[in-house]
């Protein structure tokens, strides 16, 4: 029987554009024999299935939708949301509560991965590597030299929980650090100061494929601006070498501590993260629960060096949400 299947897009963050085009690829390439495929775009302001250039709301009662005086339920619910409420665990908490499955990870999970300095507290006691870092709160009293201190300059200040690298600013000089903070205040009321890790850059995608967690090739990234920012992901301001440039140690090391990263933190579905590679010793900097979808994205081109097309990568995720 054919299952009826939301791929839920946009969200309430500044990543929503780049959500809708993740989204539309996912649509795209969903096996249309196994699957009824209905684009869900989620807005503050409205939740809107949209077919044929017209909006049918949603009934947040049951997450179900009207179409022709017929009511549309669904099986199972592909997430493509960036950002809040889909990969911080708000939305997949109200589907577990409708008991309806869906492509991520449970959403403590996701709320845990989403929040940059609870991930990295629970990881550390585990002995994975990572920068030194520095904690503020909004309203905190900001003290640079204190900050400096601990970690040094350069260095970078991130908004906690955002991604897409919106609300990062890397500082090079004392004077240049209050406006850092008061970038990344402008998308959360926490951030996290951490020290610059010299390195080789690389992100690894890690999935639940047929019941198997495995490790897709690496990507190294050779950032043309001062860092890996919105204009290096999504603009062409980069090289992403697929396979990455490592040596057999490793590669062997980075796939090792990625797939325990991904054990450690209990994860399900899709994850990609980014390491500084320091003296063949990865340094994690941050998980991303929903990664990109898009055609620019690193999880497809990963995906595809791995042999796994992308109707096989999206049929995947959600054959294991069902059978979960």
């Amino acid at each position: 029987m054919t299952k009826n299947i939301a791929v839920v897009m946009g969200g309430y963050s500044s990543e929503y554009k780049i959500s809708l085009k993740s989204g539309n690829v996912v649509c795209e390439n969903l096996n249309k024999k196994k699957y009824n495929v209905f684009p869900i775009h989620i807005f503050k302001d409205k939740w809107v299935l949209v077919q044929n250039e017209i909006e049918y709301p949603v009934n947040r009662h049951d997450f179900s939708v009207v179409v022709n005086e017929e009511k549309i339920k669904f099986d199972c619910v592909f997430n493509a949301i960036h950002g809040t409420p889909g990969e911080d665990g708000k939305l997949l908490a109200y589907f577990e509560l409708l008991n309806i499955p869906h492509t991520s990870a449970p959403s403590y999970q996701m709320a845990l991965t989403f929040n940059k300095r609870d991930c990295l507290s629970v990881l550390k006691p585990y002995g994975i590597k990572m920068a030194n870092s520095y904690y503020l709160n909004l309203g905190d009293t900001v003290d640079e030299n204190k900050i400096i201190e601990k970690v040094g300059l350069p260095c970078f200040v991130k908004a906690n929980k955002a991604g897409s690298s919106f609300g990062i600013t890397k500082v090079h000089k004392k004077e240049d650090l209050k406006h850092g903070i008061e970038v990344a205040f402008k998308e959360d009321d926490e951030i996290i100061i951490e020290s610059f890790l010299d390195g080789t850059e690389v992100s690894v995608g890690v999935i639940n494929y047929k019941g198997k967690i495995i490790v897709l090739p690496i990507t190294e990234i050779v950032s043309e601006n001062d860092f890996f920012d919105y204009e290096a992901k999504y603009l062409g301001k980069s090289q992403e070498i697929t396979p990455a440039q490592l040596s057999k140690t490793e590669e062997k090391r980075v796939n090792e501590v990625a797939k325990r990263v991904y054990e450690v933190l209990q994860m399900t579905g899709f994850s990609r993260s980014e390491y500084i590679l320091i003296d063949g010793e990865p340094h994690i900097l941050e998980m991303n629960t929903v990664p990109g979808m898009t055609k620019a994205s690193l999880i497809p081109q990963q995906a595809e060096i791995a042999g796994i097309s992308l109707e096989d990568l999206f049929g995947n995720a959600i054959e294991m949400a069902l059978n979960n």
